[in-house]
């Protein structure tokens, strides 16, 4: 018999003490018991997001796709992160090996998924530039830090220098990713704009427009100004 059973109010309160309580709900979180479980804690959290973002496109605050790309994120960002929790889980499962854990895969999977209890709240303050990626590396990293010392009983001075050191190359990444995401929206808003001139432009003036567009394109690409 299978003991595995959806239960949407307990996956919400889970989320919610993985927020308000990250220490001690790693500390007495079970160490095993298969995966579909936090698997489950998963993907709830990502159609949350997926949710959360596409009332941010209807009302206006979308990029690049609007309504569409709203739409999409619930159906693809559930996949997505089922994906990545299990890739993230084996790059942790490897720092952790590295650090001298002796938990097991299932373990460091667990700490993965639940620590994506901090997606929706990276969504909702996605409205503001850059906070929401700033929040989410931040937050997300915070709670690896918790699992770390909590579950797999490392020294917290170590995990705080290793894994502080990891969540800075990913905010800039994240960062810089997302800077180059908004210059490529600024580009296709202007272009857009002008779209209904170019019937009335020569073609020497049309193909320096598009151009200048596709330039503006490239350096966006490149994250130049």
């Amino acid at each position: 018999m299978n003991n595995t059973k959806f239960n949407l109010a307990k996956v919400l309160d889970d989320a919610v003490q993985v927020i308000t309580k990250p220490a001690d709900f790693y500390r007495g979180m079970p160490r095993s018991g298969g995966y579909p479980e936090p698997l489950i804690f998963v993907v709830v959290m990502a159609v949350v997001t997926g949710l959360l973002l596409t009332a941010y496109a209807l009302f206006g605050g979308g990029r690049l796709g609007g309504m569409s790309l709203g739409l999409a994120s619930v159906i693809l960002m559930p996949v997505m992160a089922a994906i990545g929790s299990f890739i993230a889980a084996a790059i942790l499962f490897v720092i952790w090996k590295l650090m001298g854990s002796e938990r097991s895969f299932e373990t460091a999977y667990r700490c993965t998924a639940y620590a994506s209890a901090v997606y929706p709240i990276s969504a909702v303050l996605s409205i503001i530039p850059y906070i929401g990626t700033l929040v989410g590396v931040v937050w997300g990293t915070y709670l690896i830090i918790v699992a770390g010392i909590e579950v797999h009983n490392l020294e917290r001075k170590t995990v705080y220098v290793v894994f502080g050191i990891i969540g800075t190359v990913l905010l800039i990444s994240n960062i810089s990713g997302e800077r180059a995401a908004r210059q490529l929206e600024t580009r296709f808003a202007n272009f857009s704009r002008s779209a209904d001139k170019l019937e009335q432009m020569t073609p020497e003036q049309a193909g320096k427009a598009v151009g200048e567009f596709l330039k503006g394109l490239e350096q966006g690409a490149k994250g130049e100004n």
